[in-house]
């Protein structure tokens, strides 16, 4: 027996388990009766009694319930519903009826003829042709209401497996944009700051350069560990800066002239990406200390609104400067990785009256 002809079995033989404990109970009702009457009733009579009459939707739940098994999409089928339930009506009710008046001459012990039958049917009651319509009809319903159950039931399932399977990719692709982000994020950063150091090898300075070098290694110690991590404080992303600001100093001298305000103790608890603040900076000496031989004036400024922190990182912009427009990766990338780590986190850029201005928008978050 394969899978399907014993799902089959099992179906039928749960139909007939459902109308067998149904017809034990009527039967039951009808002897606790006749005993209260102080009538002669002999359950298991009453039983077979009960159980006889109900073969015919025993028979129909049956067929209807192999039905839903292999084409379930059918209940859900409006005009196929009423065309079913009108084949009931004209074929399986007649037949029901007719077999209901026959189990009844036999079980006062008549002899069954068709004229018999047929003078059954014209003496049957009103009471018996609604309760037989009413069992198939109330069959009818309960397996199209089955039917439509089980069919909503699984397209609820299958759109929520769907949905589920959705979002894993839409993770897994975040992911791996994340890592690929990371990835070209420290090549980047090594990249530049070993541009900053063969500018002092090139002058001939060996004692910065040297200096220079051990910077750096604080610095990539820094980053290779925080690029694992998904978040890290406001304060350890500005020791961060400070240490790449010590390194460009060995570069630009008292050119570099940076201004840092509203970073309290609040503040620095804050989370933020890794990495964050160092291409913006990066970018505000490019286009500030690269383009002129004066000093800078870059500002780094921190502001708490009621559910989000504000970081800015202004520069001048000289008009008639040759601009230096590297490779362009830092707002890139920044822009990017605000938005995997959190819809709600932007970077927002405009230049007025010769100020250009990078703006962060965190939600307010306190790192782990």
């Amino acid at each position: 027996m394969n899978e399907q002809q014993r799902k089959d079995a099992r179906t039928i033989v749960n139909h007939i388990a459902f109308w067998t404990a149904l017809c034990a109970a009527g039967a039951l009702g009808n002897y606790s009766d006749r005993l209260q009457h102080g009538r002669a009733a002999s359950y298991p009579a009453l039983l077979l009694e009960w159980w006889s009459w109900h073969v015919p939707v025993m028979a129909l739940s049956s067929v209807l319930g192999l039905v839903l098994l292999r084409r379930p999409a059918l209940f859900m089928e409006r005009r196929a519903t009423l065309a079913i339930y009108a084949g009931l009506v004209l074929v399986f009710l007649p037949l029901e009826w007719f077999y209901v008046g026959s189990v009844g001459i036999l079980t006062r012990g008549d002899a069954l003829s068709l004229a018999s039958a047929w003078a059954e049917l014209e003496a049957m009651g009103k009471m018996t042709w609604f309760t037989e319509t009413a069992w198939t009809t109330g069959t009818f319903i309960a397996m199209v209401a089955i039917g439509n159950h089980r069919e909503a039931r699984a397209r609820s399932e299958a759109f929520i497996k769907a949905q589920a399977e959705n979002l894993n990719l839409h993770l897994a692709l975040e992911q791996q944009r994340m890592l690929a982000l990371r990835a070209q994020l420290e090549p980047h950063f090594i990249f530049n700051a070993l541009n900053a150091i063969s500018a002092l090898v090139r002058a001939g300075d060996k004692a910065d350069a040297l200096a220079g070098i051990g910077r750096l290694s604080d610095l990539l110690r820094y980053a290779l560990s925080a690029t694992q991590r998904e978040g890290v404080t406001i304060d350890e992303e500005l020791g961060f800066v400070r240490d790449y600001l010590a390194l460009q100093r060995l570069r630009y001298g008292e050119r570099l002239q940076i201004r840092i305000d509203g970073d309290d103790d609040a503040v620095r608890q804050g989370a933020c990406p890794p990495l964050l603040l160092q291409p913006l900076i990066e970018n505000a000496l490019r286009h500030d200390l690269d383009c002129h031989d004066g000093a800078g004036d870059i500002r780094l400024s921190f502001e708490r609104t009621a559910d989000e922190l504000l970081i800015r990182v202004m520069n001048p912009v000289s008009a008639w400067a040759s601009p230096n427009p590297g490779t362009g990766l830092g707002l890139a990338n920044t822009r990017a990785r605000l938005a995997l780590a959190d819809p709600r986190a932007s970077l927002r850029t405009e230049s007025v009256d010769g100020t250009f201005m990078a703006e962060i928008s965190l939600p307010l978050a306190v790192a782990d």
